[in-house]
């Protein structure tokens, strides 16, 4: 089934998530950080996991899985070490309340360090490493999840999508440079979009539940992702794995909670490297910029190659309307 678009300024899309996100028992502030966070993903980054995941937010504050009243507990272990405990809330939230901080040692010391547990999923990846270009830092991003990916055909799932971002300032009026990728050969919410319109999958993508692979999302929802690029990927993963859940203190994707259902929190964790270029180039923006255009003209796919803009309360989104209208019964009446 094809999906129908709805256009709504962001004014208005901003006032409907939170007043779904307050209407479901979050505080204020998470209401913002999240809100801010979807928009970021609709506006600038992956809006598959803006808007769509939002629901997933929302379910999850009704059944338990997130605190929405939570409030972090932020400690500094090391000058540059920031260290925060989500306690069931939000990621964003955290990193949101830390983020002057972060910045401001990164810009100290050279590289400066956000480790978070305790949390639900981090929501796009990409949002974190976005903000940190935006301040002229380059930055990595890792963050796990509940097993959802096997190492390989066949195996269980032992391993989250386990996402890696990287983030570059660029000269205005250009983007920042945004790689943002799962470890796995798609995302979760793209398995369940199949499944909800009922359209095959790309074989690679995903097991059953025997582990064999499949193109039958809704056996795939049952079943176990896979790595991209095979071992690979599943390396890649159980480095995500390390620097987020390890460093942080939060559950190994083994022992965290499932994010759609259940009612105790995923605990999984968050990891941002943020590192201050300027402490030996100054020049990086523009020398990464003469770069990238060089890459371009040899067939390079560079992210972000487009001009910045902010999203005004005026702006337009389209967004799916089955999908506005489940946000919306979140909003009381």
């Amino acid at each position: 089934m094809a999906e129908e678009k709805v256009s709504l300024s962001v004014a208005e899309l901003r006032d409907i998530a939170t007043r779904a996100c307050l209407g479901c028992g979050a505080s204020a502030a998470t209401a913002k950080s999240l809100v801010d966070a979807t928009l970021s993903a609709a506006c600038h980054g992956r809006p598959e996991v803006g808007f769509p995941h939002l629901v997933d937010y929302l379910m999850s504050m009704v059944e338990g899985r997130i605190d929405g009243k939570a409030w972090p507990r932020i400690e500094h272990p090391l000058p540059a070490f920031i260290h925060s405990d989500a306690k069931g809330g939000i990621a964003q939230l955290g990193f949101d309340l830390a983020y002057e901080d972060l910045v401001k040692r990164a810009q100290t010391f050279g590289i400066a360090l956000f480790s978070q547990r305790n949390s639900y999923t981090a929501g796009e990846l990409g949002y974190y490493v976005r903000r940190l270009a935006a301040d002229g830092l380059v930055s990595i991003a890792v963050a796990n999840a509940h097993a959802l990916m096997a190492a390989a055909v066949g195996g269980k799932p032992v391993f989250g999508t386990n996402p890696l971002a990287f983030g570059a300032p660029l000269p205005a009026p250009q983007a920042p440079l945004v790689i943002d990728q799962a470890a796995s050969a798609t995302a979760f919410v793209n398995i369940v979009r199949a499944a909800a319109n009922n359209v095959a999958i790309p074989e690679g993508w995903a097991t059953d539940q025997t582990g064999a692979v499949t193109t039958d999302p809704a056996k795939a929802v049952l079943g176990a992702l896979l790595p991209f690029g095979g071992y690979k990927g599943a390396n890649i993963a159980l480095l995500v794995e390390v620097l987020s859940a390890g460093l942080s203190g939060a559950a190994w994707s083994l022992d965290a909670g499932d994010f759609r259902s259940g009612n105790r929190t995923p605990n999984v964790g968050l990891t941002v490297i943020a590192i201050a270029p300027a402490a030996t180039d100054p020049s990086l923006a523009v020398r990464g910029a003469d770069h990238f255009r060089r890459l371009e003209e040899l067939g390079v796919h560079v992210p972000g190659r487009r001009s910045v803009h902010r999203a005004d309360d005026a702006d337009v989104i389209g967004i799916d309307a089955r999908l506005l209208d489940g946000i919306r019964t979140f909003v009381p009446s």
